[in-house]
């Protein structure tokens, strides 16, 4: 059963290695998860899992293999009306009356019935034996009492009898295709991290103290170093206004999210392409003062008048005496480990004349702003 889930998981794009299959094996020799399927779907997650933004992905494959289910009730929490399982009553009932509740009889009768009552329900049910509803007996809903059931939409187990717990995927929000909210690119962003110690040393090395005190014949020796921190510097090129009002909202997310994961950050603003000035800072100022260690990352739709990349005096606003194309072309001999990240969906950009220009000025190195998108800017940043 393992080694089928293995090659699930690497058929569905996670690629664990054959390394963590093993350390899994061996956790299980050890009784690490017990006979919990809770304690195994996280121990498994831990061992065959390294990256957040793929938790989303294993959780369905997971579904899939171990439930069996997934394709017949696809997104069962989603696709259920929200006021079907709203809580508004609960049932409590004595030992008595539950002994009388009879279960259905079995896992496989059980899932025939929930599709059966997924096919034929159409309205909320509350306090009765058969449809998927709330405080009843019925074995498909929440806050009611069945032997043996599907728990549906209920926050935390009340009886422990539900044999499928079935609620609403909890890193849907995690995968990769969708944008990224401030917690997601701050996910994405720590690949990125290059650790190290500089400046004043200002915190103990507890290690380094216990060691040279120990050789000091137990007198007091206190050993400093500096902070460590991410080490990676990155100059934040922003266009707002126009057409970038439509994606406000992820810029604001994405500028926070890079404001607490850099020390080196620099920012600057631009409208529609990079001319001879960003906002309140001559361009050849920021080839001048920073230098080739420093990550350079354009966020902008680049939507607009092709003119305005390749003409003198293209730019809506100003009269600029270069084309953008050779302003955004010194810029990468500066600061050669550059991105350009597009908040426009992907399916857009060859239908867009001022995009295929940019993306080809940039090489090829224009990312969608989704998980997926900014880990392979982030590799190529590296």
């Amino acid at each position: 059963m393992l080694i089928q889930f293995f090659f699930m998981l690497r058929e569905g794009g996670m690629k664990p290695s054959i390394t963590e299959l093993l350390t899994l094996l061996e956790a299980m020799k050890q009784n690490v998860a017990g006979q919990s399927v809770d304690d195994f779907y996280y121990l498994s997650r831990t061992c065959l899992v390294k990256d957040e933004s793929k938790f989303d992905r294993y959780d369905r494959i997971f579904a899939a293999h171990f439930r069996g289910i997934e394709d017949t009730l696809k997104s069962l929490a989603e696709e259920l009306p929200d006021e079907w399982l709203r809580k508004q009553a609960e049932l409590l009932l004595s030992e008595e009356e539950r002994a009388r509740i009879e279960a259905l009889g079995g896992f496989e009768e059980l899932m025939r019935a929930l599709q059966e009552r997924l096919d034929e329900q159409d309205e909320r049910h509350e306090g009765g034996n058969k449809w998927i509803g709330t405080a009843g007996t019925s074995p498909f809903g929440a806050y009611g009492y069945n032997p043996e059931g599907v728990r549906i939409g209920q926050k935390g187990s009340r009886h422990r009898r539900a044999t499928k717990v079935w609620d609403r995927r909890e890193f849907k929000n995690l995968d990769d295709s969708v944008e990224l909210g401030t917690r997601n690119i701050k996910v994405a962003l720590r690949k990125l991290r290059k650790f190290a110690r500089e400046g004043a040393a200002d915190q103990l090395d507890l290690q380094d103290t216990i060691d040279k005190t120990a050789r000091n014949a137990g007198l007091l020796d206190i050993r400093m170093v500096p902070e460590r921190h991410n080490a990676v510097k990155v100059l934040l090129c922003l266009d707002i206004g126009g057409s970038m009002d439509d994606h406000v909202r992820i810029c604001e997310e994405l500028f926070s999210a890079s404001k607490t994961e850099f020390k080196h950050l620099e920012y600057f603003y631009f409208h529609n392409f990079i001319y001879e000035s960003l906002w309140k800072v001559p361009t050849v100022d920021v080839t001048h003062k920073y230098g080739k260690d420093y990550k350079l990352v354009f966020v902008g739709d680049a939507t607009m008048s092709p003119y305005e990349i390749v003409y003198a005096g293209g730019s809506v606003e100003h009269w600029n005496e270069e084309p953008g194309a050779v302003w955004i072309k010194r810029l990468l001999s500066v600061f050669p480990k550059a991105i350009w990240l597009n908040p426009e969906p992907e399916e857009r950009w060859d239908f867009t004349p001022s995009i295929k220009l940019t993306r080809d000025l940039m090489e090829d190195r224009m990312y969608p702003l989704t998980l997926g998108g900014l880990d392979d800017g982030i590799r190529a940043l590296r």
